[in-house]
């Protein structure tokens, strides 16, 4: 998640001027770096396998991926996304908080920021070809954010029980559309397996669902449809890819803000009271990781054996739908996930705090200083790899081994970032976003 965390004095005269690393909280970097690492375990399957991998192994317990797959869901699904949009939410208030304090406004360069950050997600989405790129999303739901920014931390922090229950009744009301058409769909097979002549309110039912499918739901041809784009040329790539990535950007943009906009509140919340910034008690980070994860971990294992039992593939997830027009244990996702979020940042800082893995610490740190440029080179890596005009290893591996690859690319950042800070002051798209937001050349070697 690419916001630099530096808070940025002016000395010399009353236009707005970037500082250079001045009062960096490095814990904010460090969870930074821990955000930025950990969403590569989720986005990973992404780049690399065929729609509905999980469904050859997602009952079997006696298989390895099963098992890989239950980490993940348990330990870090949500919550790496979460951890993301909270560092952003600190990010916005460190970044305006000393010019508003000097009584300069801070409003018009921030905006810049945010829609150079967005120009940024669409050339990430349809030019490097990511499906799941969130610099978009970062850049407009932050032009959001910010005007939340002088809020009382309480009212900021009250948005994620709001979204929560909110995108409870919108997830719900989807799936009750889902299952409307569903149903009609069974309604019309039924009757033409009779014999019977199809009128055009049943022939409307059957292109209907067929819609459906198309969009969410790819049968076993379609799948193969993909992954033969997926493994061609860049053309063929770009052409699965981009009409995926248009209708997230901006058809469904609408469903993608709340989420992103309440955790980034969150995370403004929480830097004011002081939980980013270290100032409170060993007691009380101990106290918040107990909570998290004794309340959380129980939560999120029941919801995913939940879920192994009733919704292990497409035709047991339609079949839940046909005879449950509710699914009352999703109510649950949003509120685990914050919990063990929270959990693991109190984890964070008590290690750092205690000066446990001091050595690690200075490599997330640095991780955290350029995570924009390395958000940017997991996905150089990964689809250069498994896309079609790379290496062409997509759905050749298995899902666990993907995690090898993973484990490389941490090995590779924890290194190369803090040798790369001994040099230059910034990332290279740091530095390039520092630039276009200052509209002046930004120092870049360190002297």
């Amino acid at each position: 998640m690419p916001l630099e965390t530096s808070s940025e004095i002016n000395l010399v005269d009353n236009s707005p001027k970037p500082a250079i690393l001045v009062n960096r909280i490095d814990i904010i970097d460090i969870i930074r770096g821990v955000a930025l690492l950990g969403i590569l375990l989720l986005n990973i399957p992404y780049f690399a396998m065929e729609d509905s991998f999980t469904d050859p192994w997602s009952q079997d317990t006696g298989n390895v991926n099963f098992w890989v797959h239950a980490v993940n869901i348990i330990f870090f699904e949500g919550k790496m996304r979460a951890l993301f949009s909270m560092v952003f939410g600190a990010g916005i208030l460190l970044f305006t908080m000393n010019k508003e304090k000097a009584g300069k406004s801070a409003t018009w360069l921030f905006y810049k920021r945010m829609i150079w950050l967005t120009l940024f997600g669409l050339a990430h989405a349809h030019l490097l070809l990511w499906l799941g790129d969130i610099l978009y999303f970062y850049g407009v739901i932050g032009m959001i954010a910010f005007l939340f920014r002088k809020m009382k931390p309480k009212y900021l922090a009250m948005g994620v029980p709001i979204v929560a229950i909110i995108g409870f009744v919108a997830n719900t009301l989807f799936m009750q559309n889902i299952r409307s058409k569903y149903l009609e769909y069974k309604e019309v097979i039924t009757l033409q397996e009779t014999g019977a002549e199809l009128a055009e309110k049943e022939l409307a039912a059957l292109e209907a669902w067929k819609e459906v499918q198309k969009e969410f739901i790819p049968d076993k041809d379609q799948v193969k449809i993909n992954t033969a784009l997926m493994k061609g040329s860049y053309s063929e790539v770009a052409s699965y890819i981009r009409p995926k990535a248009i209708d997230g950007q901006f058809k469904y943009l609408i469903f993608s803000i709340w989420d992103m906009l309440a955790l980034m509140l969150l995370g403004m919340a929480l830097y004011k009271w002081g939980f980013l910034t270290l100032a409170w008690t060993d007691a009380q980070y101990r106290k918040t990781m107990w909570i998290g994860y004794g309340v959380g971990l129980p939560l999120v294992t029941f919801s995913f054996i939940y879920n192994t039992i009733y919704f292990p593939n497409v035709e047991a997830g339609l079949a839940y739908i046909e005879t449950h027009s509710i699914n009352w244990v999703a109510l649950i996702y949003d509120f685990q996930r914050i919990l063990i979020m929270m959990a693991h940042v109190a984890l964070v800082m008590i290690l750092y705090k205690n000066g446990v893995f001091t050595r690690l610490m200075d490599s997330l740190r640095a991780v955290g200083q350029t995570a924009f440029t390395n958000y940017i080179m997991h996905t150089v890596i990964c689809s250069l790899v498994f896309f079609g005009y790379g290496l062409n290893q997509f759905a050749e591996w298995e899902y666990y081994q993907l995690y090898l690859l993973v484990a490389g690319i941490w090995m590779f950042q924890l290194l190369l970032s803090p040798i790369w800070l001994k040099k230059y002051l910034f990332g290279p798209l740091e530095w390039l976003w520092r630039c276009l937001t200052y509209g002046r050349m930004q120092p870049f070697v360190r002297k």
